[in-house]
Parts: C-alpha cells; sequence; structure tokens
C-alpha cells in the first residue's frame, strides 16, 4: 500500500517539477532551474520518509561547498534526488542514457552538468575530459558513480578508471560514499520497502595516490561499508514488516 501511494505521488510531482525545471532551461537561468532542481529533490524526499515510510538517514559529515570528489555507491533512482536534497549545490558527471527521458536532457545540460557516454551509447555531450576540464574551474563538490551503471544489492561492478582519472588531474580529496538505498527503492522498480535507508560519508581519501592504490582502496571503503548497511537495513526491513 505504501509502495502504491508513493508511486501515485511521485511521478506527477516529478512531471511538474521537470515541466517547470524545462521551461526555466529555455530561458538558460541557471541559478533558478537548479534552484527549482533542489526543490525536486528534497520534495522526493519527504515523500520517501511520508509516503513509502522511508525516511533517510545521513551518516557523516557531508562537504558541502568544499571542492572534494564525491565517489558514491549507486544502487536506486533515489541515489541522484538524495544527494543533491543533502548537499545543495553539487556537480555531477552523469550518463548520457538519461537523454532518452523527455525534458530531462536539457535541464541536465543547462544545470550545468556533463553527459559522458553510458557504457553501450554513444553522441554524448563532450566526454570525461570535458567533465574534468570544467570541474577544475567550479568549486562546487563533484559527484560521481565510479561503477558508471547500477548493481543489484549486494552486488558490485568494476570501478571504473574515470574516477581516479578525475582524482589525479584535479588532484582534489575524494570522499567515499556508502549507502543501502536499494533496499527501499530497487533500481526501477514499481514495488519498494518500507524502512530507515542510510546515506553515509566516509572517511577521506587525501590526493596524490597512485591508480594501482587508489582504486582498490576506494572500492574496499565503498563496498564494506555498503555490505554493513545493507545487513543493518535487512534487520530494520524485517522489523518494520
Amino acid at each position: 500500500m505504501r509502495s502504491t501511494l508513493f508511486n501515485l505521488a511521485f511521478w506527477p510531482v516529478l512531471g511538474v517539477f521537470a515541466i517547470i525545471a524545462w521551461l526555466i532551461a529555455l530561458t538558460g537561468w541557471r541559478s533558478g532551474l537548479k534552484a527549482v532542481m533542489r526543490a525536486a529533490c528534497r520534495t522526493v524526499r519527504g515523500l520517501m520518509a511520508m509516503l513509502l515510510g522511508a525516511p533517510i538517514e545521513v551518516r557523516g559529515t557531508p562537504p558541502t561547498g568544499l571542492p572534494v570528489i564525491i565517489a558514491a555507491k549507486h544502487q536506486s533512482w533515489a541515489d541522484g534526488f538524495l544527494m543533491m536534497a543533502i548537499m545543495g549545490d553539487i556537480n555531477f558527471v552523469i550518463g548520457n542514457e538519461i537523454g532518452k527521458f523527455p525534458l530531462i536532457g536539457r535541464i541536465v545540460r543547462t544545470s550545468g552538468a556533463t553527459m559522458v557516454n553510458s557504457p553501450g551509447l554513444t553522441g554524448a555531450q563532450g566526454g570525461l575530459q570535458a567533465a574534468i576540464d570544467a570541474a577544475g574551474d567550479d568549486p562546487r563538490p563533484l559527484l560521481i558513480y565510479p561503477e558508471g551503471r547500477l548493481p543489484e544489492v549486494g552486488e558490485s561492478y568494476r570501478y571504473r578508471k574515470g574516477v581516479h582519472l578525475m582524482y589525479e588531474t584535479l588532484g582534489r580529496t575524494v570522499i567515499p560514499v556508502a549507502t543501502n538505498t536499494g533496499l527501499r527503492w530497487p533500481q526501477n522498480r514499481w514495488t519498494k520497502q518500507p524502512g530507515p535507508a542510510i546515506i553515509e560519508f566516509l572517511d577521506p581519501i587525501p590526493p596524490g595516490l597512485p591508480r594501482d592504490d587508489f582504486l582498490p582502496r576506494l572500492k574496499l571503503t565503498i563496498e564494506t561499508r555498503t555490505r554493513a548497511l545493507e545487513a543493518e537495513g535487512q534487520t530494520a526491513t524485517e522489523t518494520v514488516s
């Protein structure tokens, strides 16, 4: 019942925000567009808590306003909404597959994000190097999902070299982020589950590590903590049930 109520509210609300954002994007008014995007993301967080019964718990310290790279686990469609709801104004790298959704391509481009090639797709607006070049002069936190795709709960994919290229080129600290949001909002499925969802900002990785040290450390840090949060979340799900 909760899942149905959430879905029936989420899609119309998202549609209204998308139309408003698209209209603003047509004018090129970036600050207004980003304000609408943040409002949409905070609304989604509120709907998850009130209708789905999935309040978001934030652990650790979000690096708001700092020029860092946020390397986050990506299990759910909720992740992008929640990260912007928590962080506010952030820069982000996003796969060009998002452009297949009506209105969204123009909104994302106008917001200042850079589309890079998703696996199996072509025709991105620039590429990874363009994202790095743009981020070099942007003091906002830069969000990237190192796996480049959404694994199921309990699974992981190869951490792609792009995150190290950004880390090495920009010389920025990386903040790993673990989560168990996939337990509440499993990828793009209609059925969702009540219970708390956790997003945890972990200890920073300082700049300067070589690739063969950095990528294994990043993956071990995120995946180990994500498995622990999944186990914690499973227990919470059983309690709610």
